[in-house]
């Protein structure tokens, strides 16, 4: 079965905005690069080849002697594994025959990204954060002050997320306003170990999912990405810890777990 150009530069269109959706939204290197190329192959091309990094993918189909290259930028768009399942199942039914090109095309623009309830997610994040406190040995005084400390932590991350601030400036604001909050239990004797709740109250900033990213990556031959996302979680990290440390500093709260 033959296929035009014009088809070709339409299938490569749709194969490299399923790549750009599945990046942006948190997804491996590597899975982004299979799932990539089963749908360009499903839609007619006889090779997929692709460059992944961090912020951008670089894609060339193939049929016969042709080639159609192309880019996209992939700004982060947040952690979203209902937009990669998403992806993967359109993926699915295209291989099944269920979907044709346009049907395809159409799903990918009219995917949306589902959140939860800011308030809910605040509220579920303060239960977590002040739960691992009383798992690390805080009385109930701990438990609402890390409560309370993460709960607002939450919400301004929140915010200053919603207005586009610079990632590294939302984490080391937010580490410092929970920290903030965690320290006046410390200050005032708030329960038995108080100084459980600060570092209790900050664990809702573990960049864990971006550090799983850049060892999967590493393992998996993408070492260029892999490092790339490495540096990125280490900077979050890195601002994190000053947001804490410049808390305590202007506090004067002196705690012995951190010596």
């Amino acid at each position: 079965m033959g296929l035009s150009h014009k088809k070709q530069i339409k299938l490569t269109r749709i194969t490299i905005k399923a790549g750009q959706i599945l990046l942006q939204h948190g997804a491996e290197s590597q899975l982004v690069e299979q799932t990539t190329q089963r749908i360009g192959i499903a839609l007619g091309a006889s090779s997929i080849e692709l460059s992944v990094s961090l912020d951008a993918i670089v894609l060339t189909s193939i049929f016969g002697s042709d080639c159609v290259t192309t880019t996209r930028r992939c700004y982060d768009r947040g952690i979203n594994m209902q937009m990669v399942c998403d992806v993967q199942r359109i993926c699915v039914m295209l291989e099944k025959k269920l979907l044709d090109t346009d049907q395809v095309s159409d799903r990918l623009n009219r995917l949306e990204p589902y959140y939860y309830n800011r308030y809910l997610v605040a509220l579920m994040i303060g239960l977590s954060c002040s739960s691992f406190s009383h798992f690390f040995g805080g009385d109930w005084p701990v438990y609402i002050t890390s409560f309370f400390a993460s709960c607002s932590a939450m919400i301004l991350r929140q915010e200053l997320a919603a207005r586009q601030h610079n990632p590294f400036v939302i984490f080391a604001l937010s580490a410092f306003l929970a920290t903030s909050i965690a320290s006046l239990g410390v200050i005032y004797d708030f329960g038995e170990k108080p100084q459980i709740a600060i570092a209790a109250s900050v664990l809702l900033l573990v960049p864990g999912f971006p550090f799983i990213n850049a060892i999967s990556d590493v393992l998996k031959g993408h070492i260029s990405t892999g490092i790339a996302r490495w540096v990125f979680a280490t900077l979050l990290t890195i601002s994190v810890s000053f947001g804490i440390i410049t808390s305590l500093a202007l506090i004067n709260v002196s705690l012995g777990w951190i010596i």
